[in-house]
This record gives C-alpha cells, sequence and structure tokens, in this order.
C-alpha cells in the first residue's frame, strides 16, 4: 500500500489518497472518526481542539459500506478555513485584497521548519512553509491510520497507543494483559497514561509549564498485539519492518527518538539480559519467553506483541518566545506567538499508533496480499497453521 496526504493548516480541507487497501474490506466514515476524535483529545490542547470537530468525508473507493479495491480518498474539513479564505485562498489577489490580508511572515520561529523551509524553497513569505509543516497534517495521517486499523482488526491484531512520560513525570505502573486493557484505562485518563498517580502529577506539569509560557514534552509507546510471526524480510536493508516502523514514528511532527522493545536500554545491559529465549508447545507452536526486543529480530515480527516507544520533544511555538532573526531586515527580535497547545503528548500517543498500525498493515498485506479480503484471509489461515506445526 501507499498513501499521499495534502492540504494546509488553514487550508480549506485536508486529504489522503490510499492505494493497495484490498476490496471487500468493510469500512464507514465512523471507524475512522473515532481515532480523529481520540487525536483532539488530550490535557493540555490548545484552542484549535475548540473550533476543529474533524470528520472524515470517503469520497472514492468505497462502495455501500466495503472497500472497492481503488483508491480510497479521505478528505477532512478544516473549519477554521472560513477566517483565513483570503489569506490562504488559490487564486491571485488584487491590490485592494493584498492591502487587506495579513503581512507576510518574516519571522522565523526556532524550532520550526519556518527557515529551513524558506531557504530551501525560497519563500520570502514563511506562511508557505509554515502551514504545510504544521502538525495539523496528522489529522489524515490518523485517518490513514485508522483504515490500517480496520485491515489488520480483521485478523485479530489490536494496537493502543499511551503515554509514558510527561517531562520529568514518569508512569511507574504500566503493565497490562491484553491491549484491550490498555485501551480501557489509557482512553478514560485525561493524559492517556495507565498510572493515576502519575497521571495527575503529568497534568500539574502541563499547567505549570503553560503558566510560564513554556510547553513541555513527552514519551508514548505504542502496542501490537497478535502480530504473526515473519512480518518484514531481513534480505535488505529496507524490508526491515522495525526500521519501516522508527522512520514513520520519527517523521511526525516534534519527534526526535524512536526505540523498538528495550531500546537503548538494552546498550547498558548484558547480552544474557537481553535477548529472549524461545519456547515451544504444541499449541503455540515457537514462541519468546519474554520480550525485550519488543516483538523484532533480524527485521521481522517474532510472533510477540510489537513494542515501540517515541520520544516527542516539547512543542517550539512559546508564550514566552525565543530570539531569531528577522529575514528581510536581518535585525534580531522574539518570535511572534501563534495559537498553540503548552502539551500534545496524548494526541501525539494517537498520532504514533496510527503510524505505526499504517506500517503493520502495510507489511501484513506484502506478506499475505492478494486483491480480495477472503483471499487475504486464505493465505493468513494457512500460513498461520504451517507456523504452528512447522
Amino acid at each position: 500500500m501507499r498513501f499521499l496526504t495534502a492540504g494546509e493548516s488553514h487550508g480549506p480541507t485536508l486529504t489522503a489518497i490510499i492505494e493497495g487497501v484490498p476490496s471487500q474490506l468493510p469500512l464507514t466514515a465512523e471507524d475512522i472518526n473515532e481515532h480523529l476524535a481520540r487525536r483532539q483529545k488530550g490535557y493540555g490542547r490548545g484552542r484549535r481542539m475548540q473550533i476543529e470537530k474533524d470528520q472524515v468525508q470517503i469520497l472514492s473507493g468505497v462502495r455501500h459500506g466495503k472497500t472497492t479495491g481503488a483508491p480510497i480518498t479521505l478528505q477532512v474539513e478544516n473549519k477554521d478555513w472560513t477566517h483565513w479564505t483570503k489569506i490562504m485562498g488559490a487564486e491571485p489577489l488584487s491590490e485592494e485584497e493584498e492591502a487587506e490580508v495579513k503581512r507576510k511572515l518574516t519571522r522565523p520561529r526556532p524550532g520550526h521548519a519556518d527557515l529551513n523551509g524558506a531557504i530551501k524553497y525560497r519563500h520570502r513569505d514563511m506562511r508557505n512553509v509554515l502551514e504545510r509543516s504544521s502538525a495539523r497534517e496528522t489529522t489524515v495521517r490518523v485517518a490513514v491510520g485508522a483504515v490500517a486499523q480496520v485491515i489488520l482488526k480483521q485478523f485479530g491484531i489490536e494496537l493502543a497507543g499511551h503515554v509514558l512520560e510527561i517531562g520529568d513525570v514518569k508512569a511507574t505502573t504500566s503493565e497490562f494483559t491484553t491491549v484491550a486493557e490498555l485501551k480501557k484505562v489509557t482512553e478514560a485518563s485525561e493524559v492517556r497514561c495507565m498510572d493515576e498517580e502519575a497521571s495527575e502529577k503529568m497534568k500539574q506539569a502541563i499547567d505549570d509549564a503553560k503558566e510560564n509560557g513554556d510547553s513541555i514534552g513527552g514519551i508514548v509507546e505504542v502496542v501490537a498485539e497478535n502480530v504473526p510471526i515473519g512480518l518484514g524480510s531481513f534480505v535488505h536493508y529496507d524490508r526491515k519492518l522495525d526500521g519501516k516502523i522508527a522512520q514513520a514514528v520519527l517523521s511526525i511532527n516534534a519527534f526526535k527518538g524512536v526505540e523498538v522493545g528495550l531500546g537503548f536500554e538494552a546498550a547498558r545491559m548484558k547480552g544474557s539480559q537481553v535477548h529472549d529465549e524461545i519456547a515451544y508447545s504444541e499449541e503455540r507452536g515457537f514462541y519468546r519467553m519474554s520480550n525485550r526486543l519488543g516483538g523484532f529480530e533480524g527485521g521481522m515480527t517474532n510472533g510477540m506483541p510489537v513494542v515501540v516507544h517515541g520520544a516527542m520533544k516539547p512543542i517550539p511555538t512559546l508564550y514566552k518566545p525565543l530570539r531569531s532573526v528577522d529575514i528581510d531586515s536581518k535585525e534580531p527580535f522574539t518570535a511572534s506567538i501563534e495559537r498553540s497547545d503548552s502539551c500534545a503528548v496524548p494526541a501525539a500517543a494517537v498520532v504514533a499508533e496510527a503510524a505505526v498500525a499504517w506500517e503493520l498493515a502495510d507489511a501484513f498485506l506484502d506478506k499475505f496480499g492478494s486483491d480480495t479480503m477472503d483471499d487475504i484471509k486464505k493465505h493468513y489461515e494457512m500460513y498461520q497453521e504451517e507456523a504452528r506445526n512447522f
């Protein structure tokens, strides 16, 4: 499968086109809207989430509740567009209209794509950069990930994204038996965290940052259960699934680090403390006795739950602005203040979940794929039986 997204933060819509989804997959807008609503929740979100009530329109590739095998077009309307029609419109402006709209943006904000993008694409008005580089684009990435989750759910593969850390507050309780249990607890939490005591401390840390005109980051975890053995491949670097997942997570706005399983902690431990011993039973076939490697060996899934961590830096748009330099006057200034969240880590867990879901679904269809869901199910069931009896 593959997908493309298009649209700007304050443009009329955000759009995604997905190619390669098999036919006969049950899919409705509600399957997607559920995840869009999850993305908009979370303690620390800004005023934009009070304006936007994201709902998807499925414009192609689905008929009467089932996919047709044709490209799927997803579209989410930007409600805030009504205030930006002149500033962000596609048609040329008259001299009178140009005088009415805001002046061009020439002051880059530290930590954003503003300056690098302006230099790369030769933009003297950096709104051309910040509109597309905005995290608003993750709306349709979540929509795309929701389609991936519908595919995976057909085979019992479930995912959940949740929060492990916000600022210097760490969850100390993160034990769970199933993804369903994890979801039940974390979806009821304002910070999407399993640890109730840590959740309250996280909220206080967010409040403190906001009061000081600052922002705060954190670490999220994505868990996927019932993933079969053998997704991905060891034969070439660009087919290693853990590498593809790492790239996908790191491509999310503000993410600066990724770990699979123990991740960096494994570098500080002995081999005997890191590697997962192998066992066998007639019922399960081969399995691992632990999951320190996060469900991966040799770039392939090993049948254990996939566990991925992503580190999100604090959002760089601050109410206590940092110093920068105007690209026209070359004079120093303190960066302009744009509407922003003080913390988006709970929402980022949903985005990371979508990114992991897409890569798992893509690898799944690469392994078992065909034109129709019925054929894929036959291939999958045959493979699972062979794996158990290997």
